[in-house]
């Protein structure tokens, strides 16, 4: 069946992402309104209704803000590692527990939601615990890796593996650097659990290209230290150093924040 990718929103203030045939999808980290999740999915023609599950990458309150309503007023069962539901309960960002809605994975232990084959792997940042995720369906692999303090073998691993990927460049070096932030932050950011730069994501996928890799989506984009044309331009530019044309070779995209992306279908 066919296969369709939307980003809701991707960014500091809220993520949440569909993968979906024609019958069931699955969403990605919840971080934003029930209302907006509705709505988003409502204007391209996806049924709310035909949400199955929802994988959680961390407990950070941009991925988790309305994970405790849909699991637990909607029913739909929330999966991820004991770690990471641990930090979720915790959270005085979710209004609702999870109980009947909680469904725990091991990293790197392959699950099955219908069709999808779905493994989680450890992803370094400063949360509770933090997951990225590769889906497969059929010839199709979605490795989603957001909120990645740096890129490990782990990590590389399974960026490597995708056909299709979601990745962070969430922050430019330099107006981080000469941005508002206090200093404190300004590490924590670049640091090693804090979160991939322009530049890294860009130095790692031109490095490490693969001819099955088809698309590219920049996520989790700064809204103070980024913007989405230099996210592009900055992978754009060093791809084309080493002789990978964007939009030949592979597509490219830069998510924006709090704007939905066109849909994506894959036969």
């Amino acid at each position: 069946m066919k296969l369709s990718f939307l980003s809701l929103a991707s960014g500091s203030s809220g993520n949440c992402y569909y993968l979906g045939t024609p019958d069931y999808g699955i969403l990605i980290d919840a971080g934003i309104g029930i209302r907006t999740i509705k709505k988003v999915l409502k204007d391209n023609a996806i049924d709310f209704a035909k949400i199955i599950a929802i994988l959680i990458t961390h407990d950070h309150a941009d991925h988790i803000k309305t994970v405790g309503c849909l699991g637990e007023k909607f029913n739909i069962p929330v999966y991820t590692t004991e770690g990471v539901h641990k930090g979720i309960n915790k959270s005085r960002y979710v209004e609702e527990t999870l109980v009947a809605s909680r469904r725990v994975i091991e990293k790197e232990v392959p699950f099955m939601i219908r069709d999808f084959r779905i493994t989680a792997f450890e992803v370094p940042h400063d949360s509770t615990d933090n997951v990225g995720y590769l889906i497969e369906y059929g010839e199709h692999k979605f490795t989603f890796a957001t909120d990645v303090g740096h890129i490990t073998d782990t990590v590389g691993k399974y960026i490597c593996m995708a056909t299709n990927l979601i990745i962070e460049a969430n922050y430019d070096d330099e107006m981080l650097k000469f941005g508002t932030y206090p200093v404190f932050l300004k590490e924590r950011v670049a640091g090693p659990k804090g979160h991939l730069s322009n530049r890294e994501t860009a130095e790692f996928l031109a490095s490490h290209y693969d001819p099955k890799l088809k698309n590219v989506w920049l996520c989790h984009l700064s809204r103070d230290n980024n913007h989405p044309e230099l996210a592009y331009k900055t992978v754009d530019i060093r791809l084309f150093q080493e002789g990978i044309r964007v939009g030949k070779d592979v597509s490219l995209y830069a998510l924006k924040r709090t704007t939905p992306s066109e849909i994506f279908e894959f036969d």
